[in-house]
């Protein structure tokens, strides 16, 4: 027995020292570059992951559009990686470092795309995805170019953004917004939604997936020592915006909403991103008691005015998850970070918002062109098997 220790305590000893002598002398830069870089890989699948996963099964809400709604998720990330990239080799934008940083880059586009997309989900024909895609991608990277490169040179010191509440989250939502501004019908306006238990549940199942690897999605391109308060900020701020959402819900309906749950339960991760690495840990709670409370009275009361005042439909309700709540992030970094440019930071939302809502009309104009669905909301028109659903 003391000889299998003692072998074992040798075995300790040879497998740390070295270990040891490399940090007490420094981590050489290599080694250090290196690990960033697995740890960017790591994030860079936890955000595949939302948004396939939890994106797609969010997106599942509406009862006979299930197969329509996970398999456009499908067309549009499949669609967006590989055109960021393409776009970003051609040299018409610069390219921000290595490849894993650039498929991160390119997941968050994604994510914007499936924001957008939520606005006139199960509305369009399932090639029709794959064509805003290929619209929405270099629009989104102009607007990227602008605001966190300093394209143009319109911003002095940049805007702080760190996770996107403001370049992803709101950009995504009011994109959809202007592509339903122009593509709604009259039809469209009088067809109900219809969800069921099941429905309700895998909406809420990608909720939970989403709000599971969100730290993920905000940390992602942080540098290392910046990724734990990053993580508990964001975390902090989700639950802030779940607690609220319940309150909220029961406050304004008397009985729990499954859709609020599902959606605005995740507004505190949509407007803690401008400020993800900055804010205090109460500061971060805050901000998620206050996205989730905005976002539930607009599930509950404006999505509806706002129907009938700009005759849209927004099928997801993007505006209340990450339109408003991505716009008030970026008006919260003004508060929390320090030092930070509020001309600066409210030229990027306006720039933001302009063109954003220029781009997604004239998106949804060309997207127009290609006709629309006889029957909104359901697979049968386009999958087999599925009329009886």
């Amino acid at each position: 027995m003391k000889t299998t220790l003692t072998k074992l305590l040798v075995l300790v000893i040879v497998l740390l020292v070295p270990t040891a002598s490399l940090f007490a002398q420094g981590v050489p830069q290599e080694s250090l570059a290196s690990f960033l870089e697995i740890e960017q890989y790591n994030r860079a699948i936890h955000i595949m992951a939302m948004l396939l996963i939890g994106f797609g099964f969010l997106m599942v809400f509406i009862k006979k559009y299930g197969r329509s709604a996970l398999t456009a998720t499908f067309l549009l990330v499949s669609i967006s990686l590989p055109l960021y990239f393409l776009i970003h080799t051609s040299g018409l934008f610069s390219e921000h470092g290595s490849e894993v940083e650039e498929l991160i880059l390119a997941e968050f586009a994604a994510a914007s795309l499936l924001i957008a997309a939520g606005a006139v989900l199960g509305r369009l024909k399932m090639y029709q995805y794959i064509i805003l895609g290929l619209l929405f991608v270099p629009f989104y990277m102009f607007n990227e170019w602008i605001i966190v490169e300093n394209g143009f040179g319109i911003l002095q010191s940049g805007v702080a953004d760190t996770g996107g509440s403001i370049v992803i989250h709101a950009y995504g939502a009011l994109f959809g917004l202007g592509v339903a501004m122009s593509m709604t019908t009259k039809k469209e306006l009088e067809e109900p939604i219809e969800a069921d238990a099941t429905s309700d549940i895998y909406s809420i199942l990608g909720s939970m997936v989403l709000w599971v690897f969100w730290p993920s999605f905000c940390a992602a391109l942080v540098p290392l020592e910046a990724i734990p308060h990053t993580v508990v900020n964001v975390f902090f701020a989700l639950c802030g915006s779940t607690l609220i959402t319940y309150i909220a819900s029961i406050s304004i309906r008397c009985k729990i909403n499954a859709a609020d749950i599902a959606n605005a339960a995740l507004a505190g991760g949509v407007a803690i991103g401008s400020t993800c690495d900055h804010a205090s840990h109460g500061g971060a709670l805050v901000i998620g008691l206050i996205a989730g409370a905005v976002s539930t009275i607009g599930f509950a009361i404006i999505q509806a005015k706002q129907q009938k005042m700009i005759k849209i439909v927004d099928t997801c309700g993007v505006t209340n998850l990450h339109g408003i709540p991505g716009i008030l992030g970026g008006f919260a970094a003004m508060i929390v970070v320090s030092g930070l440019n509020t001309a600066d930071q409210l030229s990027g939302i306006f720039i933001t918002i302009v063109s954003s809502l220029i781009f997604g009309f004239l998106s949804g104009k060309i997207i127009s062109i290609f006709g629309h669905r006889k029957v909104a909301y359901v697979d049968a028109e386009e999958f087999m098997d599925a009329e009886d659903d």
